[in-house]
């Protein structure tokens, strides 16, 4: 599937939490990265986008494959 026609927000949505996932210096206070992680996954789980998309598990997927590749892109 080749869905590309996300949203800019959702994909910095989860861009954010991508980076908040892989962040090299954890905080001690878990509790300080679980808030952050839960509030960014509530706005991914319940982004209107998905009531539009065709294959939901899909587009997710391919979500995920893109804000990994902008990241990527962005840091080379």
């Amino acid at each position: 599937m080749d869905v590309t026609d996300f949203p800019d927000d959702l994909v910095q949505t989860q861009a954010v939490w991508n980076a908040t996932t892989r962040s090299p210096h954890p905080p001690r206070d878990t509790t300080a990265l679980r808030r952050p992680l839960l509030l960014l996954s509530v706005r991914l789980w319940w982004h209107p986008y998905w009531e539009t998309a065709p294959s939901v598990l899909a587009a997710r997927t391919e979500l995920r494959q893109l804000a990994h590749a902008r990241r990527t892109v962005q840091t080379a």
